[in-house]
């Protein structure tokens, strides 16, 4: 392992870690102001929605994304190419999914 991979990794891990925080952050039902398009709303647009619902959802999608960011370091360290793409891949379907399903459905409308 050279110098460049251990500085990867801490990059990586630092990144993840802040990740995981915001995350259990949201999971507590705390940080409407971490959600984009949330925290530009109007006082009388945002009380339209469930604020505690939305903030637990937004950290249910977090938490894994940070928990995995590391992986991305240590593939590379291990020469292993698919975990970046997996990692990719990961990360994209949950975006998808998110957008999907916080836009169908007024599921976070009170």
């Amino acid at each position: 392992m050279t110098g460049k991979d251990i500085v990867g990794l801490v990059i990586t891990s630092v990144l993840g870690l802040g990740m995981v925080v915001m995350a259990v952050f949201l999971l507590l039902g705390k940080g409407s102001f971490l959600i984009a398009g949330y925290n530009t709303l109007s006082p009388e647009e945002q009380e339209k929605y469930d604020r505690r619902a939305l903030c637990r959802f937004m950290g249910k999608i977090l938490l894994p994304i940070g928990l995995s960011t590391p992986a991305v370091a240590v593939g590379g360290i291990c020469n292993i190419r698919w975990v970046g793409w997996a990692y990719t891949a990961f990360v994209t379907a949950l975006v998808v999914f998110a957008l999907i399903y916080c836009n169908t459905g007024n599921r976070f409308k009170r």
